[in-house]
């Protein structure tokens, strides 16, 4: 059986706003043209697609990279607000985009060279205490309340993409942790990112 790996997608641009295979996103719908866009979508497929701006422009230019999520829970305001809850399906990589008349922008992406089907293999056990104890170190120097007993229960994908997602690190920085192949190269790059921020925090305040 052919998996049609190119598709048509309508896109929601959001810096800071990162999806990933398997996570949730909850997100609140206000702009008219975005509100437009998941009525669209619960017509058709319940599918939009998460991307982060490159720029300020309008309308910014985009990152190659993004991920496909699926509506799994929508609540529709009396004014015509949502509130909803994306799950990623697979990231995708932005061929083009098209020539439309929607008030919302359409790409075309293709999903072949992420193979976001499957969960990822579990990390080492080094690799996730390393995570464990720079997320505490990262957490403390920014004064971030904690269940650390609740994170410990986390599968390990869950840890790490849900870090990633909330991490308060520059568009460049989750850009890359999206675009990190394998969760083992994400774990690695969030590592490193967690204690580049910290001791930039550090940096500031010695500074003051």
């Amino acid at each position: 059986m052919t998996v049609r790996t190119r598709q048509r997608l309508s896109i929601f641009p959001l810096t800071g706003a990162l999806l990933f295979p398997r996570g949730h996103l909850p997100l609140h719908i206000f702009e008219p043209r975005y509100r437009a866009m998941i009525s669209d979508s619960v017509a058709r497929d319940r599918r939009i697609a998460m991307i982060q701006p490159r720029d300020t422009a309008e309308p910014p230019a985009l990152f190659d990279v993004g991920c496909i999520g699926h509506i799994r829970e929508i609540e529709r305001l009396d004014d015509g607000r949502f509130n909803l809850v994306l799950e990623g399906v697979s990231r995708f990589r932005l061929l083009r985009e098209l020539d439309v008349s929607t008030p919302f922008r359409q790409v075309e992406g293709d999903t072949a060279e992420f193979g976001d089907a499957e969960p990822q293999d579990a990390l080492p056990s080094i690799v996730r205490a390393e995570i464990e104890r720079e997320a505490r170190r990262f957490a403390e120097s920014r004064g971030m309340a904690i269940d650390w007993t609740a994170v410990s229960r986390l599968d390990d994908e869950t840890l790490v993409n849900g870090i990633a997602q909330v991490a308060p690190f520059d568009a460049a920085a989750k850009q890359a942790l999206l675009e990190a192949l394998t969760l083992a190269e994400r774990a690695d790059l969030l590592a490193q990112f967690l204690g580049f921020f910290r001791r930039g925090d550090d940096d500031a305040a010695t500074l003051q």
